[in-house]
């Protein structure tokens, strides 16, 4: 068995999308609405084949994001070797996004470091594992 996708709602479809098409390399499906029950999404896979679904309604509630919270708490992107890790952080930084953690390597052996997307959704960027829970380039 495997994860098929991964969905969440966002307050903008467009805006997501557009971050993990162009940080990412994710490729967009033709936006999806149903004006009848007030739902957009957009399905976005990536290049291992992985899925992820940006969703919105009108009306659905967008409670505070705190750290420790049940449910969701962030996408994990495998980007490349700690140097593209170290890259990709310095490039969202100077594009405008919030650094919460910078690259470092964590307890358990990964090589990371964690963003925030436009809407506040934490993005931990990994190296590459090579073999066990061990990160390395």
């Amino acid at each position: 068995m495997k994860i098929e996708h991964v969905a969440i709602y966002v307050r903008d479809v467009d805006t997501e999308k557009d971050f993990f098409v162009k940080y990412f390399g994710a490729k967009a499906t033709n936006k999806y609405t149903n004006f009848r029950t007030d739902f957009t999404n957009y399905f976005l896979t990536f290049e291992d084949g992985s899925r992820l679904e940006i969703m919105n309604r009108a009306t659905m509630a967008d409670p505070a994001k705190v750290e420790y919270r049940s449910g969701y708490h962030h996408i994990a992107m495998e980007v490349g070797d700690r140097k593209d890790v170290d890259d990709m952080t310095k490039r969202l930084q100077a594009d405008g996004y919030t650094v919460v953690k910078g690259a470092r390597e964590t307890g358990d052996g990964q090589y990371a470091s964690v963003v925030l997307d436009p809407e506040n959704n934490e993005i931990e960027l990994i190296a590459r594992q090579v073999s066990g829970t061990t990160y390395k380039d």
